[in-house]
């Protein structure tokens, strides 16, 4: 039960990961990049995006 908590919890993350990859203002073949990443790898892959994503270039200014 605990397992398929956590996968529905992981896979909710992963959707809104990509929707926010694909509606941001980044080029094409970046988009593509971090919806694979996010895809292939779902953990990993969000916690990378949450980190150097998209926005994480301005969070640092």
């Amino acid at each position: 039960m605990e397992y398929g908590l956590l996968g529905l919890i992981i896979l909710i993350a992963d959707l809104y990961a990509i929707y926010q990859v694909l509606t941001s203002s980044a080029s094409t073949a970046a988009k593509i990049v971090w919806t694979l990443v996010i895809l292939l790898l779902p953990v990993v892959g969000l916690i990378v995006w949450l980190l150097a994503g998209p926005r994480g270039a301005s969070v640092n200014a």
